[in-house]
């Protein structure tokens, strides 16, 4: 899966940008700021990563559609399949 780190720790801010987060495209380690904050391309996790975080404590886990959204701390991360992870 595709990791995208959005840096605030605000759900309305989060929100507020997300449909702009996803028609973003970015490039592997690539960052851009939307709306006065930093959005990263964070590259790919491991398969185990979803079943890590949901077992922590201190994540919430969201679902919208077949992306998954993780918040702990000051972070949102969306995890995006990758195709072939949708194709099976």
């Amino acid at each position: 899966m595709k990791c995208i780190s959005v840096y605030t720790d605000r759900f309305d801010v989060f929100s507020d940008i997300y449909d702009k987060i996803r028609q973003t495209n970015l490039e592997d380690d690539e960052e851009t700021v939307i709306e006065g904050i930093v959005v990263s391309e964070s590259g790919s996790v491991p398969r185990d990563y979803l079943n890590r975080m949901r077992a922590r404590r201190d994540v919430v886990v969201m679902k919208d559609d077949d992306i998954t959204i993780l918040q702990r701390g000051e972070l949102f991360e969306i995890l995006v399949p990758d195709e072939e992870t949708i194709i099976q």
